[in-house]
């Protein structure tokens, strides 16, 4: 651009004008503001007369001022006008660059509007170059695209056959060309491979069913179980950039092994019925360690390690069992035997040596850590249930042992007696033998059960000899009235009173180890009061007898003569006469020692007696008797004992030094202890005949044999077998 030019666009100013442009409202203002502050100043400094003289000074130092000022305004507004006038320059010259560069935009946006019409009609071109391409990988494919149909009925027969690695490695190069035509193809699905997601699903549930008959398998064929898990192994870890879902065939082979199992042995029609729970658990102690042994000696070898085949095996049967178990308990309620076999079954052969804690099976196969097979809640309502259930069987057989011995009562014959001649009556042996079979029995399974169920056998017995002491008012009160004579009313009666004796006796086998004496304390207070009612009616009937006698006393005919008197003695011997078939403890109220103390206050006795006797001996002159103070001290042993688990010992002892004594004086000696239970009194005196003979000697007397051998306790005769 030229000078001239660049000068006409300069701006020029109008001739005499000292500033550009209009006046601004702030310059007025400012020069109101000044001249104010001129006038204010000149009104100071005129303000006295003889400052006036030096009114020409001020004037020309005001005009040299004013002078200054404005050469320097002036001097900052041209420099102010030169720069808008370069600002205005450049503004013009950014102007005609900006008119070339819109120019040049118009231009580039013809020619990409001219390109993009060129490119749609290459369009059609690109679609037949991509269709080239395809063609040419399908035509060098085609052999192999054309062998596809037949691949896949060839891998389809390997799988029927069960050729499982055969077929996978088919499948494996089907999919493989499939992926290599699916890159170039742009994705494109071809026909012919539509059959290979069945193909491989078929593939995988014949691997799945080789699992799920692992067991089998392993016993039968353990090259098809090696096969099916290589395939799922080897699938585990391809790759493939194709869309396919994921086929996790290793999941899937342990989850049919699992199913299997529960399957074999705790599928619903497998379920036991009502009554056969027992029976089922027997086979499943016998069939779940075989399918452990199986499992660890065939099945492990044809799997990796971290399959943990016994591990998988043992939690898969225990988790399967434990479900099988809650079924049956959310079920109907179970009858007392299959409760019983249940809570024994689950608590101790389950994880015994018979089972899942044997000895041959590995460390994997604990199940110790695992959840218990019974709950505590489950173990709450099998207890419960069982309980329940044998109250009422056990309320039943004593009511009707009960029945048939009052039905008894009014027969025409004597009671049945013994074999010394007692009355004798197979009743207290019955209602004793079904109450402890049942509390011994269930020792087997828990305390806390054996705890219910001792309560409860106290609670029932209690409640059955409440129902015999009324049973005993009602003959009474039915033979008084004349409605139902019995013949023989008072044998009978003293017969109850055996009965009597003999739960007395024999009451104390109900008494489970550990259990605190004092539980017998109701039963004892009811069986003497059973024997003061049974004596109260008794002596009721001799007072019958005896009252029209009584009621002639006194009178003349007494007075002279004693005729009176002989009928009340001959009437009260004849009365009586029945009373030898009564046994000794009615009569005579045998000592039974309540607890330890009695036990050590009766040893400390018979020391003192032994003492006194050598006393009186020796006192006398004579000799120490051996038959005395020695025997007196054994049975002070025998009584001093604290370990009832001893008894045996102590017998056998008492056996070498007393040959005679029989096993009737040890039962004795054992019921005057008063806590031995059956099992005790059964040990001790199989000891008695266990234990070496004693070795003769020539200077030893007989001394038991000279004592009448009480009446055995009912105790020691029970009949071993179950109750009927």
């Amino acid at each position: 651009m030229d000078s001239a030019t660049k000068d006409e666009m300069q701006p020029s100013l109008p001739p005499g004008s000292s500033c550009p442009g209009p006046e601004w409202p702030e310059q007025e203002r400012a020069e109101q503001l000044a001249r104010g502050a001129a006038l204010k100043w000149a009104s100071g400094i005129f303000y006295r007369p003889e400052q006036l003289a030096r009114l020409g000074q001020y004037r020309s130092r005001e005009v040299q001022r004013t002078c200054s000022l404005e050469a320097r305004i002036k001097s900052v507004v041209q420099s102010y006008l030169e720069g808008v006038k370069t600002g205005v320059w450049q503004l013009a010259q950014a102007f005609e660059a900006m008119q070339g560069a819109r120019e040049a935009l118009g231009q580039a946006r013809a020619l990409l509007q001219g390109m993009a019409m060129a490119t749609q009609t290459l369009k059609p071109l690109r679609e037949q170059v991509a269709q080239h391409k395809q063609l040419q990988v399908l035509s060098q494919l085609l052999p192999r695209l054309w062998a596809v149909p037949a691949a896949v009925a060839h891998t389809r027969t390997l799988i029927d056959a069960q050729q499982l690695l055969e077929a996978y490695v088919c499948l494996r190069e089907l999919e493989q060309l499939q992926e290599e035509t699916w890159a170039p193809l742009g994705g494109l699905e071809l026909p012919v491979f539509e059959g290979l997601g069945p193909l491989a699903e078929a593939l995988g549930q014949a691997v799945e069913a080789a699992a799920g008959a692992a067991g089998q398998l392993a016993r039968e064929d353990p090259a098809l179980l090696v096969a099916a898990v290589r395939v799922a192994e080897v699938d585990a870890e391809y790759t493939t950039s194709l869309e396919l879902a994921p086929r996790d065939w290793r999941q899937r082979c342990l989850q049919a092994l699992q199913e299997s199992l529960e399957r074999t042995h705790f599928g619903t029609p497998l379920l036991p019925e009502p009554g056969a729970l027992a029976g089922w658990l027997e086979a499943l102690r016998v069939a779940l360690p075989a399918e452990l042994a199986i499992a660890e000696a065939l099945v492990a070898p044809c799997c990796p390690p971290h399959y943990k085949v016994v591990q998988l095996w043992a939690h898969t049967l225990h988790s399967g069992l434990r479900r099988c178990l809650q079924q049956l308990l959310e079920g109907p309620a179970l009858a007392a035997a299959d409760a019983f076999a249940l809570l024994h079954w689950a608590l101790h052969v389950y994880l015994g040596p018979e089972m899942m804690g044997s000895l041959e099976l590995g460390p994997e196969a604990d199940v110790s850590q695992l959840e218990p097979l019974l709950t505590l809640e489950n173990i709450e309502q099998l207890e419960a249930t069982f309980v329940t259930q044998i109250q009422a069987n056990v309320a039943q057989w004593l009511q009707r042992a009960l029945d048939g011995e009052v039905a008894e009562w009014n027969r025409e014959q004597e009671p049945d007696t013994d074999s010394s001649g007692f009355y004798h009556s197979p009743m207290p042996a019955i209602v004793l033998q079904i109450l402890e079979e049942n509390i011994r029995v269930t020792s087997l399974v828990s305390e806390s059960l054996q705890q219910r169920v001792h309560s409860m056998a106290l609670s029932e017995l209690g409640a059955f000899l409440r129902s015999f002491s009324d049973a005993l008012i009602r003959f009474s009160r039915d033979h008084a009235r004349g409605e139902a004579m019995a013949p023989h009313y008072v044998p009978y009666l003293l017969a109850t009173l055996n009965h009597q004796s003999a739960l007395s006796s024999s009451v104390s086998v109900l008494q489970p180890d550990g259990v605190a004496s004092g539980a017998l304390a109701p039963v004892e207070t009811a069986l003497d009061e059973l024997q003061r009612r049974i004596c109260r009616l008794v002596l009721e009937v001799l007072l019958a007898e005896l009252q029209p006698l009584f009621a002639a006393l006194p009178s003349r005919r007494w007075l002279s003569k004693s005729e009176l008197l002989d009928d009340v003695c001959e009437r009260t011997e004849r009365f009586c006469q029945d009373f030898s078939r009564v046994r000794n403890p009615a009569a005579q109220g045998r000592l039974v020692c309540r607890g330890a103390d009695e036990r050590t206050q009766a040893a400390e006795r018979l020391q003192h007696d032994a003492a006194q006797l050598r006393e009186l001996f020796l006192g006398l002159g004579l000799e120490e008797s051996v038959r005395c103070a020695p025997v007196l001290l054994a049975l002070r042993d025998l009584l001093n004992l604290r370990d009832p688990m001893l008894l045996g010992l102590e017998v056998a002892g008492l056996r070498q030094k007393f040959p005679d004594v029989s096993e009737d004086h040890i039962s004795a000696l054992l019921d005057l202890r008063g806590d031995v239970s059956r099992e005790q009194r059964l040990a001790a005196l199989s000891s008695l005949q266990a234990g070496p003979q004693p070795s003769p000697s020539a200077g030893r007397r007989a001394l038991f044999s000279l004592v009448p051998a009480p009446t055995p306790a009912l105790s020691s005769c029970l009949p071993s077998g179950p109750c009927a």
